[in-house]
């Protein structure tokens, strides 16, 4: 099954995304994937495929800043949450999504939960990897330094600060033809790193995880939660109170698996993932 690449223009943003649609008639919700900080939707190359060869049409967009998607200056877009929330909502509507399975992983995933929140009638189910969802998280020391003043305006110009920042993540080497699909933007423009520095600055984590910690005590649809326990940014600790918390919450603990699951474990990964959308039923 191949992934087809796109280019959609909404509310003057262009959008790049990543498509692998089922052959022939499905009645399965499609799924909508979203990337974290640093990373784009190359990171779900491994995962596309799979959602579609059961019959699940799987859409990863990269989030306007990253990637191949449009890169505003921050005059033009605030890199807040509110600001992505409003951005994705034309999005989905833009390529047709009513009713969909969320996935959502790292820095960044966490606008994704806020989506959910706002829009509760779309959200089938959600499944979230590494993602912050608690009031005790803090921004890791690795990325708070893309955000200081005159070092993060150097520190996010430097296109191996994507190498650096991914495998720091992930606890393992990433390989080189893989490497240059996630520097390419960063080197092409001087506008990736901006976004970068804009979204770090304005990501407004305390009232967001407030937001997160608060809603999801009363969310109603399946959640399955995928955590690698190696993450050196968030700890397993956060998914347990969650789970707790939060009804109808499943809770998947990766062995020797770090921050970016999907990048160098989709394997165990699509284990429970792919039955999990499954059970979203159909449109």
């Amino acid at each position: 099954m191949s992934i087809t690449e796109h280019k959609i223009t909404v509310n003057s943003l262009e959008w790049y995304y990543r498509e692998a649609s089922p052959i022939g008639r499905s009645n399965l919700l499609p799924v909508l994937l979203l990337h974290g900080i640093v990373a784009n939707s190359y990171s779900w190359r491994n995962i596309l495929p799979a959602l579609a060869n059961q019959g699940t049409r799987a859409i990863a967009p990269d989030w306007i800043g990253y990637g191949f998607s449009s890169k505003p200056e921050k005059r033009d877009f605030a890199y807040t949450p509110d600001a992505f929330i409003t951005a994705l909502e034309a999005f989905v509507k833009a390529v047709e999504l009513e009713r969909f399975s969320l996935v959502v992983q790292g820095f960044l995933g966490s606008v994704g939960l806020q989506y959910a929140l706002r829009h509760p009638e779309q959200i089938a189910n959600i499944t979230i990897l590494n993602t912050p969802i608690s009031t005790a998280v803090q921004l890791p020391w690795k990325i708070q330094q893309m955000g200081l003043p005159l070092a993060g305006e150097v520190m996010t110009q430097d296109p191996l600060l994507v190498d650096r920042t991914l495998e720091n993540g992930s606890c393992y080497v990433i390989v080189e033809k893989d490497l240059e699909v996630y520097r390419q933007p960063y080197i092409k423009s001087g506008s990736t790193g901006r976004s970068l520095l804009a979204t770090i600055r304005n990501l407004q984590l305390s009232s967001a995880m407030t937001e997160i910690a608060s809603g999801f005590k009363k969310w109603q649809q399946p959640i399955l939660i995928q955590w690698g326990l190696i993450d050196p940014w968030l700890s397993v600790d956060i998914a347990e109170s969650f789970a707790k918390s939060v009804p109808n919450t499943e809770l998947i603990k990766f062995n020797n698996v770090g921050h970016y699951a999907q990048e160098h474990y989709p394997e165990e990964m699509l284990q429970d993932l792919l039955p999990f959308v499954r059970l979203a039923g159909s449109s």
